[in-house]
């Protein structure tokens, strides 16, 4: 044992150290490409530098694909990162901390909130940057710009798109959020993931300004979210031509999960918070009498940071409830305006697994591209990484839904939607595939979606009515064939609702009935012990006296 020990001390100082300066360098190589998602390999071999297909998720029945999108060159085309940031966490860093953004200067206007707050807007004019007013008119289009969280005017990606858009000739407005962007807060209201009523204060503001010019909407990450939200709340009846969301969360809580998974997705997590704890020392008079103070400066996480100051501020009861309340995915089959969204899987911050596949699917008005890489609001292309290739979709998105007649105009929302849910509002219950959920207060309506070939057939010959009906007056009679009416119309609506009940899922409707008629035995048995107790005992003791 001794002699094979030495041999291997032997052999270990027998290797040049040359040699094992390589081995940890190629260890090391490996876990840092591994961690930090590179995947120049994967373009230089399986792409060859063509890069990925944009995948396009979209309503078959989709006018704004068909009329849009279709029409759409890069969205129909690939997505090649830039060589040497080919990996989302170098995309993403470099974006935030050089991101080659083009010079700009915007003209900055005070808005004047109804509570008291004031936030700023900056203005970026096609003629600011072409320096020629000649096509400044009342109907040059406007493009109202939501930034994404402790962002501002000032961000890389932000002076990407104004300056890009404003070059195509539209002007540009940017929302900053409530304390941003140097303003101070002046009430007692803060922004939040879910906080629309700025959003839509300043488009009424805008349109009513500028009446004759259309007006179109991006948003950025939270600012996506914000602006999701915000087109479900309203349905039709909002002045958006169209809109563009980049990288939404959509889901918080499923996103709150995500970013303290892994230990470089808890890097994002820490810096966010900084991000977050410095926001909240620009405003800490005001956050130290609506929000904790002392928790806010322990805040780690995002988590924590919305658990002592967004919570409070909010009044919401739990961080997981603002999470559900403010999260855009429940708001996105309401959408009733052209939406193009962008998003990425490989998003460090934001991931796909909050996507909602199914319900931008399920809407005509909007169209999902996802690319397989890109990072969070970089998508850097070229070789010189001098673009963002989700500027020049959105606005190619934006130019050709201005050209064609698929442009939203401002309706009324109708007094009863159906897109409104039912759920916890009916006394029914609806069992199909297993999910118990509530159906129409009103037994006769149309909403419901039934298999013809197993409806019941009643007629009103199948309904026996008394004999008087023939022989009463004819007021009476009037009167009696109301009732019979009314009588046939409640067992048509009953029988109707029997059929619902057992025609989606027989399997799980004979269960509950198993269930409800095996729970009623014990039950059966107590009450016929009752009644038939004394009996027995009197029969008993008659049989005992004879005998």
């Amino acid at each position: 044992m001794e002699y094979e020990s030495s041999s291997l001390r032997e052999l270990v100082k027998g290797i040049p150290i040359t040699h094992v300066y390589v081995a940890v360098l190629v260890f090391v190589t490996i876990w840092f490409y591994n961690f930090l998602e590179f995947h120049f390999i994967h373009d230089v071999v399986f792409t060859l530098f063509r890069g990925s297909p944009i995948s396009l998720t979209f309503n078959p029945a989709s006018e704004i694909y068909h009329g849009v999108v279709a029409n759409c060159r890069l969205l129909h085309s690939r997505y090649m990162a830039t060589p040497w940031l080919a990996s989302p966490h170098v995309q993403t860093t470099f974006l935030n901390f050089h991101g080659r953004a083009p010079a700009v200067e915007y003209t900055r206007q005070i808005f004047h909130a109804s509570d008291g707050g004031t936030f700023a807007l900056d203005w970026l004019k096609s003629s600011d940057v072409l320096g020629d007013s000649t096509y400044e008119d009342d109907h040059t289009p406007i493009v109202i710009v939501i930034p994404g969280l402790t962002s501002d005017s000032s961000a890389a990606y932000i002076k990407h798109l104004a300056f890009s858009t404003a070059k195509r000739g539209w002007d540009v407005v940017v929302c900053n959020h409530r304390g941003l962007g140097g303003m101070s807060v002046t009430s007692d209201c803060f922004y939040n993931a879910g906080w629309t009523k700025d959003t839509r204060d300043v488009i009424n503001y805008l349109h009513h300004e500028h009446p004759n010019a259309p007006l179109f909407a991006v948003g950025t990450s939270i600012g996506a979210n914000i602006l999701v939200k915000y087109l479900g709340e309203d349905g039709e009846d909002l002045p958006i031509a169209g809109a563009v969301a980049i990288c939404s969360p959509w889901d918080l809580l499923i996103g709150s999960r995500f970013i303290c998974r892994r230990t470089v997705q808890k890097f994002y997590d820490r810096a966010l918070t900084v991000g977050l704890q410095e926001y909240a020392q620009l405003h800490q008079t005001v956050y130290s009498r609506l929000a904790d103070w002392d928790g806010i400066v322990k805040s780690r996480t995002i988590r924590d940071f919305d658990n002592y100051a967004t919570r409070l501020v909010g009044k919401f009861e739990t961080v997981d409830t603002y999470y559900r309340h403010c999260s855009s995915a429940q708001y996105v089959t309401k959408v009733a305006i052209p939406l193009l969204c962008i998003s990425s899987l490989d998003d460090p911050v934001c991931t796909w697994e909050a996507i909602p596949w199914d319900e931008c699917r399920a809407n005509k008005n909007i169209v999902l591209a996802v690319t397989r890489h890109g990072g969070h609001l970089a998508f850097f292309e070229g070789l010189t990484g001098s673009s963002l290739w989700w500027v020049r979709a959105a606005n190619e998105f934006l130019g050709v839904l201005h050209s064609s007649p698929f442009m939203h105009t401002q309706k009324k929302n109708p007094p009863h939607s159906g897109l409104e849910s039912f759920v916890d509002q009916g006394p029914y219950v609806n069992v199909a595939n297993g999910m118990v959920a509530a159906i129409s207060n009103d037994p006769l309506s149309s909403d419901v979606v039934e298999d013809p070939s197993e409806r019941p057939k009643v007629n009103d010959d199948d309904i026996v009515m008394p004999d008087a009906e023939e022989h009463a007056p004819s007021g009476a009679s009037r009167q009696l064939s109301n009732n019979r009416e009314l009588k046939t119309l409640g067992l048509t609506s009953i029988v109707k609702w029997l059929n619902q009940l057992f025609s989606h899922n027989r399997r799980s409707t004979w269960m509950l009935s198993y269930i409800a008629i095996m729970s009623t035995l014990p039950l059966l048995g107590v009450a016929l012990h009752f009644l038939f107790k004394k009996r027995f005992n009197k029969a008993v003791l008659t049989k005992t006296l004879k005998w």
